[in-house]
């Protein structure tokens, strides 16, 4: 488990975390991530690319007044390529989701 600070990009930290939890976290391996609420559309976006990548986000709490925090697992390659089809409608269902575990 590691923690990353992004507080530094403001608003600009969706590629970056996008690219630590491609590139420097392991399968299986959670990695904690804080940035600035800004206007609270952060949060929801966020939540929202965790998803899209086929990854866990496993929770997402406010830090202090102006920071928040998320915490996210990251699933492994044949997992998180299921839950993109799957999202994109071109997987059959769950099914495929249970048949890469």
């Amino acid at each position: 488990m590691q923690r990353y600070d992004l507080r530094h990009l403001k608003e600009n930290f969706y590629t970056r975390m996008t690219e630590i939890i491609n590139n420097e976290l392991k399968s299986g391996e959670v990695g904690i991530f804080l940035f600035e609420i800004g206007d609270f559309s952060h949060i929801q976006k966020s939540a929202d690319l965790i998803k899209s990548e086929g990854h866990d986000l496993m929770n997402s709490l406010k830090f202090n007044e102006v920071d928040w925090t998320i915490v996210v697992k990251k699933a492994d390659a044949a997992l998180a390529q299921a839950r993109k089809a799957q999202l994109a409608g071109t997987g059959s269902g769950q099914g495929e989701e249970e048949k890469v575990q």
